[in-house]
């Protein structure tokens, strides 16, 4: 991608921060911020290239996403991210973490600007065998209208409060605390996702406004989580010398969902379970190539499991800023974990994402940037106090 973008007059002014492996926001030595809160994190792991381009820092920057890397920290940071189908792009001289699912995409500030970085970048190389050769034809007229779009209904539904949960027999005074603290911050996620609701909801109104008919959709009905293990088990055999030498205690991060666990727990995975897993990914992949039979275009929250789903098979996404929330915002949890993306606080972004068909990146582009130029959202800046 760098030669590429070398050729086409770019110059390369920073390497940036990610996450610790492609995870997160912490590496060794710090954390990110989010231009827009710095108390926070800007969430990743693409995290310096999200966090440079909303600051102002850099005109354009490249991310990675395997499960949300470039859709993440954009939405965190206000970003338009760019996450094309799984192969469009060459990944020569990147790490690797899943063969099967790394992708690499631009993060700038408005779509027009990610097509134009993806024209440069996209295409084989012959030398990445998994890149495919498919077109990338850009055209800003494109007449988004003559598209039809779906939109994940369940998703934009009022979901119902959590309820509080049960104490169980013999509970000790520790467990009943953690109960209660689980509750309360079930009950905190629950408020701010009621709250960004609102949002989402106006970008369908929006929609409707410019004319666009949208049909409701929903995801095909597979054990998606249980198909998440498959990464894992490509990561932990990608790092398999990291974890053999014991090196891997060298990582900032050694929580439990924290890489240098997730490796040595997917040591474990039964390989009967792994073909399954494998068996149930592929049909997921017919059956949303079948669902992008009846739509070009799907508009959903950026969270959630569209996340898993469009990663697992490799469909394009187009996440973009959404506006910004008010003062009425519910207030960011007291210690940011970085996992998760909509966490939000008085002033801060939200996002909506797009999805496309398997190569169908250029029609998804021009309909996302129809969107943008209909709303402006990228053109909001952080404050610069």
């Amino acid at each position: 991608m760098v030669k590429r973008l070398d050729a086409a007059g770019a110059v390369l002014v920073a390497k940036l921060t990610l996450g610790a492996l492609a995870m997160g926001d912490k590496w060794f030595g710090g954390r990110t911020r989010n231009p827009w809160n710095p108390a926070q994190g800007s969430s990743g792991s693409s995290a310096g290239s999200a966090a440079a381009v909303a600051a102002g820092c850099v005109g354009f920057a490249l991310g990675s996403e395997t499960l949300g890397s470039i859709s993440s920290p954009s939405t965190r940071c206000g970003d338009s991210g760019f996450r094309p189908s799984f192969g469009l792009v060459p990944r020569t001289g990147a790490m690797a973490l899943s063969w099967t699912m790394d992708k690499l995409g631009p993060i700038c500030r408005s779509v027009e600007d990610c097509a134009m970085v993806l024209e440069a970048i996209h295409g084989p190389d012959g030398k990445d065998p998994s890149a495919a050769r498919a077109s990338f034809d850009w055209n800003a007229g494109f007449d988004w209208r003559t598209l039809r779009v779906g939109y994940l209904k369940a998703e934009f539904d009022e979901q119902p409060a959590p309820k509080p949960s049960e104490a169980a027999p013999g509970e000790t005074p520790e467990q009943r605390k953690k109960r209660e603290d689980d509750d309360a911050a079930a009950g905190d996620e629950y408020a701010r996702r009621a709250y960004d609701r609102r949002y989402a909801l106006a970008a369908l109104d929006k929609l409707k406004a410019m004319g666009v008919n949208l049909i409701p959709v929903e995801l095909p009905k597979l054990p998606w989580d249980a198909m998440v293990p498959l990464l894992t088990a490509e990561a932990a055999a990608a790092f398999d010398e990291l974890t053999m030498t014991g090196r891997d205690k060298l990582l900032t991060e050694q929580g439990p969902e924290d890489w240098p666990n997730a490796f040595r727990i997917a040591r474990f995975y039964p390989a009967v379970e792994y073909i399954q897993a494998n068996r149930a990914r592929m049909l997921g992949i017919r059956q949303m190539r079948e669902l992008f039979e009846k739509v070009d275009v799907i508009v959903t929250p950026s969270t959630d499991l569209q996340l898993i789903v469009t990663n697992l098979t490799g469909n394009p996404a187009v996440i973009i800023p959404n506006g910004l929330r008010g003062k009425d915002a519910p207030a960011p949890p007291a210690i940011d974990d970085g996992n998760h993306d909509n966490i939000g606080g008085p002033g801060t972004p939200v996002s909506i994402t797009f999805l496309g068909g398997l190569y169908e990146d250029a029609k998804l582009a021009a309909f996302a940037r129809a969107y943008q130029e209909a709303t402006g959202f990228q053109k909001l800046h952080p404050p610069l106090d």
